[in-house]
C-alpha cells in the first residue's frame, strides 16, 4: 500500500529507524566502554619509568608493574579533581607530580590514570553523583567502597597490579574489604604526605591496593623505605572479641578461618582472647570528658566515643581546608554531604580532647601490641551494601563501622585489610593491626600468613554458613575464651556465667567444668568447686587440673583423705606436677 505522506515519505523513515539505531548502537558501545573499566577511571594517562639498567645491576623493584592513583594525587599538567567538578572547575593544573608517584614511577612502574573518588574524598560508600559510582567488579550491585572507590576498583577488575588512595577515616581499607582485596594503611606519616589534597591532615594516611601479597609488600617497602630482611614472625595474636560482636554476619564465618589458620602455622599458644573496649577504657581519660562526664555503659560505648573522637576532628579539620572554598563557590554538593557537614559545623567536642584521644590511643595499642603483637579485627560491619542503600545514611550504621575504622585512625598504627573468600556471595574480610611503626612486621605476618588464610577461607566459604548456622560447640568456645578474660581480669562472677553458658551450649567439654571450678575456688564456693571438678573428671579422666583444683576444693572443705588422694593421682598422670607434689606431701605431713 502506498504511503500517505507521499513516495519519500518511506525513505525518511528508513533514514529515522537508521539514526535511531545508530544511536541506540553508539549508546551500547559507550555503556560497554564504562563497564570495560568498571567506572573506575577519571583519565587514562601514562606515566613512563626510565629504562632498566645494564646488567649486571638488578632490575627497578616495581619493574613491569601498572599503577593508578585516586584523583587527590597532583600529576604536574592535571587538574586535581578531588571528586567534584566544581573543584577541577575552580582549580588551575598541578605543577608538580606527588613524590609518592615519582617514587613509584623511579621505582620501575607505569602510571595508568587517576581514578575516581568520593566527593571531596567526604564518604565511604563509593558512590559519587558526579562521576558515577564505579562498579564492584566481585558484586556490581553494590557500592565498591569509599573514599578512593575506583583505585580499589581498578585493582579488583585487574586493571592495574596496584593504586594509590588516602585513608583518613577508612577511606581505603573500607573500599578494600567491600571489593575483596589486600588493603593498606601505612603507620600514619610512614610514607610522605605532600602532593595531595589535604582532608583532615593529623588522620590522612597515603595507602595502596593490591591483590597479591608479593605487590603489596614490595611497593610498601619501597615507600616506606624499609630494608629487606628475614621475615618476622608474631608472639603475640589477640582477637578483639568486642569487635568481632558487632559483625552482621556469623562471626566464626571470620574467626574460625583466622583460628585454623594461627593453629596451624604457629600453634595456640599465640591465639589471646581481648576486649579491646575494656583495656582502652582505662587507658584514654580524654574519652571521659568527651563523654560530659558520663559513664561508660560498656566497651562498646568506650569504642564508640573514640568514633566520634576521630569524626569530631575529621570534621574540624575538614571544615578548616575547606569551608573557604565551600563558601565562596556553593558547588553543587551531594545532599548528604551537605548535611553532613552543616549538622557538625557545630560540634560541640573540644578539639583538645581529641587530639588528646588520638595520642593516648596511639600509647595505649603501643603498650599493647609491643614489638611482636598483632591484633585483629573486623575491618568492615559485614557485606558491602546494596547500591543506594538507606543503610549509608544511617546515623548507627556509620557510627559503628567508625568504631573499627577509628582504631587504627586515632592511633596512626598500621593497618592490613585481608580477603577471606565469599559469604553469600559477597566479600569478607578481617584486619590485622601493628604498633605505629611496626609496618615491617605487618607486612611480614601478611606475607606469611596469606596463603594458610586463603586455604582457610576457601573451605569456609563452601561451608553451610548461615546467620543462625553458628554451631553450639562453636559458640561455647566463644564463651569460655571470654571466660578466661574475665578470670583474667579477676571478674570472678563475670567468669562463672560465661563458663556457664559454655556449658550449657556444649556440656560434653570438660575444661568448662575445671575453669569455672577455679572461678568457684577464688569466690570460696568450694562445693560448687568440688561438684564442677567430678563433672569434669567425668567427662576426661586425664585432666590434671581437674584434679588438682578438686583436691584443693576437699581440703578447704575439710575431706583431707579424698584431697590427698586426688593430689596422688595427678601426680600419676602428670609426676613432675610442682603443685600436686606441694600438696600432697604438705597434707602427709599433716597427718602423719
Amino acid at each position: 500500500m502506498p504511503s500517505p505522506y507521499g513516495p519519500s515519505s518511506n525513505l525518511w523513515v528508513l533514514l529515522g529507524l537508521g539514526v535511531a539505531s545508530i544511536f541506540l548502537v553508539t549508546r551500547r558501545m559507550r555503556r560497554r566502554a564504562l563497564k570495560e573499566d568498571f567506572g573506575a577511571f577519571v583519565e587514562r594517562l601514562q606515566l613512563l619509568p626510565p629504562p632498566p639498567p645494564a646488567p649486571p645491576k638488578a632490575p627497578h623493584p616495581l619493574s613491569g608493574l601498572t599503577f593508578a592513583v585516586a584523583d587527590i594525587f597532583d600529576i604536574e599538567g592535571y587538574v586535581t579533581g578531588f571528586g567534584n567538578p566544581d573543584w577541577a572547575r575552580t582549580h588551575e593544573s598541578a605543577a608538580r607530580t606527588a613524590p609518592i608517584i615519582l617514587a613509584l614511577v623511579d621505582g620501575g612502574a607505569t602510571c595508568i590514570g587517576k581514578t575516581v573518588i568520593d566527593e571531596l574524598a567526604y564518604g565511604m560508600s563509593g558512590e559519587n553523583k558526579h562521576y558515577d559510582t564505579p562498579t564492584n567488579p566481585t558484586v556490581p550491585e553494590r557500592v565498591p567502597g569509599g573514599c578512593s572507590s575506583g583505585s580499589a576498583v581498578a585493582v579488583a577488575s585487574g586493571l592495574a597490579d596496584f593504586s594509590l588512595g588516602v585513608d583518613t577515616i577508612g577511606g581505603v581499607r573500607i573500599p578494600g574489604a567491600y571489593c575483596g582485596i589486600l588493603a593498606f594503611r601505612p603507620s600514619y606519616a610512614a610514607v610522605s604526605n605532600l602532593g595531595f589534597v589535604p582532608v583532615s591532615p593529623s588522620l590522612d594516611t597515603i595507602g595502596f591496593f593490591s591483590k597479591d601479597p608479593n605487590v603489596l609488600r614490595r611497593v610498601a617497602y619501597l615507600l616506606i623505605q624499609a630494608p629487606y630482611a628475614g621475615l618476622r614472625q608474631p608472639r603475640n595474636i589477640f582477637i578483639a572479641d568486642d569487635c568481632f560482636e558487632l559483625l552482621k554476619i556469623p562471626t566464626s564465618r571470620v574467626t574460625q578461618v583466622l583460628i585454623n589458620s594461627v593453629e596451624k602455622l604457629f600453634g595456640k599458644k599465640l591465639l589471646k582472647h581481648l576486649n579491646l573496649g575494656d583495656y582502652l577504657s582505662s587507658k584514654l581519660p580524654s574519652l571521659k570528658q568527651l563523654q560530659n562526664g558520663k559513664k561508660n555503659g560498656d566497651s562498646k560505648s568506650t569504642l564508640l566515643s573514640l568514633a566520634k573522637a576521630m569524626q569530631s576532628l575529621y570534621n574540624h579539620e575538614f571544615r578548616n581546608n575547606h569551608e573557604e572554598w565551600i563558601s565562596s563557590t556553593k558547588p553543587a554538593l551531594d545532599p548528604f554531604i551537605s548535611a553532613q557537614i552543616n549538622r557538625l559545623a557545630d560540634d560541640s567536642l573540644a578539639l583538645v580532647c581529641c587530639q588528646s584521644a588520638r595520642e593516648e590511643s596511639r600509647l595505649a595499642l603501643n603498650a599493647l601490641l609491643k614489638d611482636e603483637g598483632i591484633l585483629v579485627l573486623p575491618t568492615v560491619l559485614g557485606l558491602p551494601p546494596k547500591l543506594s542503600a538507606k543503610e549509608l545514611s544511617s546515623e548507627d550504621y556509620l557510627n559503628q563501622t567508625f568504631c573499627l575504622s577509628a582504631i587504627a585512625s586515632m592511633s596512626g598504627c598500621c593497618q592490613v585489610t585481608i580477603p577471606l573468600g565469599l559469604f553469600e556471595k559477597c566479600p569478607v574480610s578481617v584486619s590485622f593491626i601493628a604498633r605505629h611503626g611496626g609496618d615491617h612486621l605487618l607486612l611480614d605476618t601478611i606475607q606469611t600468613m596469606y596463603a594458610i588464610l586463603q586455604e582457610q577461607a576457601d573451605i569456609a566459604s563452601k561451608s553451610n554458613f548461615s546467620k543462625s548456622s553458628i554451631s553450639n560447640e562453636e559458640s561455647a568456645e566463644i564463651a569460655k575464651e571470654k571466660g578466661n578474660v574475665a578470670y583474667k581480669d579477676k571478674q570472678w562472677q563475670k567468669a562463672i556465667s560465661l563458663y556457664t553458658e559454655a556449658i550449657k551450649l556444649n556440656g560434653k567439654n570438660a575444661t568448662y567444668y575445671s575453669n569455672r571450678a577455679a572461678a568457684y575456688l577464688e569466690l570460696g564456693s568450694y562445693l560448687q568447686a568440688e561438684a564442677d571438678c567430678s563433672s569434669a573428671i567425668n567427662l576426661d579422666k586425664k585432666n590434671v587440673k581437674a584434679y588438682l583444683r578438686r583436691g584443693t576444693a576437699r581440703e578447704m572443705l575439710g575431706y583431707y583423705k579424698e584431697a590427698i588422694e586426688d593430689f596422688k593421682y595427678a601426680l600419676v598422670l602428670e609426676p613432675t606436677n610442682k603443685t600436686a607434689n606441694l600438696a600432697s606431701n604438705r597434707l602427709k605431713q599433716l597427718f602423719q
